[in-house]
């Protein structure tokens, strides 16, 4: 009996426990809210993709009046400002030469504010700038079968 008692009082332990968070507001009062839990879960990411992953490029909020200060400081990601934010339009495929500019091809990328396909332009074959002489092919320049 003492075994199905101390069951019994540890399931509601965790019921109450999980059933909702003490939240205290500005005047010092605490209420319960249901279903919110105290603690927040962290997403887990995998080391591999954190290791092999450039750190996410710094966001400068612009507005048409603060772009000249904003844009053009040393570590801003571009010199124009789309939508709130300075961007590079010589290299962005969704500002590709100009705000809201996107590249429509999955292969597209933006290359001196041009949407190229690496895999097959001769001006930019494999990367940004590689000419070739005679074509590009796969990404490769005077590639042969």
């Amino acid at each position: 009996m003492a075994k199905l008692t101390a069951v019994v009082v540890l399931l509601m332990v965790l019921a109450a426990a999980t059933a909702g968070a003490v939240v205290t507001n500005a005047d010092g009062a605490t209420a319960t809210v249901p279903g919110r839990r105290h603690h927040q879960q962290t997403r887990r990411s995998s080391r591999f993709l954190l290791a092999n992953s450039s750190p996410p490029s710094p966001y400068y909020a612009c507005s048409k009046k603060s772009a000249a200060a904003v844009c053009f400081a040393p570590g801003s990601p571009g010199a124009t400002c789309c939508g709130g934010r300075c961007v590079d339009t010589a290299a962005s495929a969704d500002h590709c030469g100009g705000c809201s500019k996107v590249c429509k091809h999955d292969r597209s990328t933006c290359c001196g504010g041009r949407c190229v396909d690496l895999l097959s332009d001769k001006g930019n074959c494999g990367a940004c700038g590689n000419l070739c002489d005679k074509r590009c092919s796969n990404g490769f320049c005077d590639y042969a079968l």
